[in-house]
């Protein structure tokens, strides 16, 4: 039977793309380049379920529609040659809009995108929104994939989505209620091409929102002009102007969602917030503008973010032993990410290195090198940061670690930290960089860091 649907890939999404498709009765190819012996496995598995076929052959006919997976850069040939043969290139979440819109009663789509800061957001937004006794679930970059979610049989009225630059690439006819951009910094070069072409991926959310959330602290987001017909607000970190939501001393305070933008009232306290790093009380400003603008109850927001849990590898204090603190942000995949974390600590030594995805590190190195004590470095681009370090900072110490495996290598940083670190000293993991060069991903990272350290470090106690 002819195929109607190219699935390209067969990762987290292509496989949650194909069965929710084979669900729907669409039959269904899908493609993938690696054969590996996990992808052989993956690929037998997948083939069970009617409706799905699995070929590690370029197709010689395309279907006339493709659904591309976030790994996929806008140059692969076979997207290439789609595009130019006529057929139609679109993301997972893109096909999952057009299924809810031809339903009955579609779903309410809250969307949020920026380089960092995105699953914090979202999960904390979830947190309010449910408090509020609302039917929210976060997803898309986080937990389910949302065509997951939309076939799936969860009753649900508010999707809450963490949106990528890839995702967004692919996603032309998508059109929320509201969007939010947390940041914009340089990240994914290597996928897209240029700053201006991440920047444009990342503004894609906005077109045909209802109402858009900005960061007003943002430098890239002040000059960015968005068209349409739609509400923008805008969150600080600074005492809020009409229209906007902000803080005044300890308060969380809303003037954008008020009868009178004149008055203000109060959301929540700092002290609701975990932790109280100034970035993520930025995310807290975003998620409560989210939820707001969905008619979320005043009295919801404080309660939510007192109910959220701030996940793993993000600023996750692993151990605090003999005076030294040892900290897991291996979800800092890129150089702005980094300059939270550092920012956050004094007397560290620093873990960094990795897969830099065309990113400068001199600024990074630059602006916290006063907050460095010894710089330990990993990965395939750990010579960008090391020549920073020579340039910037060639006072602080630092130390080429490598391992045979990522076990090994994880044993060896740790050992190293152990033999630099005194009380008072942080031990940060904050790589500034992706993680597949050495790891199957930054949880792995992550993971592996929070093992060695209470492996390493309880038996030495």
């Amino acid at each position: 039977m002819k195929q109607e649907i190219l699935v390209a890939g067969l990762g987290v999404t292509g496989i949650a793309t194909a069965n929710a498709l084979a669900k729907l009765g669409k039959q269904i190819l899908v493609f993938e380049e690696d054969a590996s012996a996990a992808m052989q496995s993956k690929a037998n598995e997948i083939r069970l379920i009617a409706n799905i076929e699995v070929t590690f052959i370029q197709p010689e006919v395309l279907p006339k529609l493709i659904i591309t997976s976030p790994g996929w850069k806008p140059n692969h040939p076979v997207l290439i040659r789609a595009l130019s043969s006529g057929c139609e290139v679109i993301s997972e979440v893109e096909y999952a809009w057009r299924i809810d819109q031809e339903s009955a009663k579609p779903k309410i789509w809250i969307g949020l995108t920026g380089t960092n800061g995105k699953t914090t957001t979202v999960s904390m937004a979830e947190a309010i929104f449910i408090a509020d006794g609302k039917r929210a679930v976060a997803c898309g970059n986080i937990g389910k994939t949302v065509i997951e979610v939309i076939t799936g049989d969860e009753k649900v009225d508010y999707l809450i989505i963490e949106l990528s630059s890839f995702q967004l690439h692919w996603s032309t006819h998508l059109r929320l209620q509201s969007a939010a951009i947390l940041n914009i910094a340089d990240d994914h070069l290597d996928w897209h091409g240029s700053f201006l072409e991440y920047l444009a991926a990342k503004k894609r959310i906005t077109n045909g929102a209802k109402q858009i959330i900005i960061n007003r602290d943002d430098r890239h987001l002040n000059g960015i002009e968005f068209k349409g017909d739609h509400k923008l607000v805008k969150f600080t970190l600074d005492a809020p102007r009409p229209g906007e939501i902000g803080v005044v001393e300890e308060l969380l305070v809303d003037r954008a969602f008020v009868d009178d933008p004149q008055e203000a009232i109060a959301l929540a306290e700092l002290s609701d917030i975990n932790p109280q790093a100034p970035h993520n009380v930025a995310n807290a400003l975003a998620a409560m503008a989210l939820a707001r603008s969905c008619g979320v109850n005043a009295e919801s927001i404080a309660k939510g973010l007192r109910n959220f849990a701030p996940g793993h590898h993000r600023i996750e204090q692993i151990e605090h032993s003999a005076g030294i603190r040892w900290i897991n942000d291996s979800k800092a995949t890129n150089p702005h990410a980094a300059n939270a974390s550092l920012a956050a600590f004094s007397s560290i030594i620093w873990i960094a290195g990795g897969l830099a995805k065309g990113a400068d590190m001199d600024e990074l190195v630059k602006s916290k090198s006063s907050r460095l004590k010894a710089v330990l470095l990993i990965g395939t681009d750990r010579e960008l940061i090391s020549n920073a370090l020579a340039k910037y900072a060639p006072e602080i110490p630092n130390y080429l670690i490598d391992g045979i495996s990522a076990d090994q290598l994880m044993e060896n940083l740790i050992s190293k930290a152990m033999e630099l670190a005194v009380s008072g000293d942080v031990v940060l993991l904050a790589p500034a960089c992706a993680s597949m060069d050495q790891f199957t991903s930054y949880a792995h990272r992550g993971e592996l860091f929070a093992e060695k350290v209470k492996q390493l470090i309880g038996s030495n106690k």
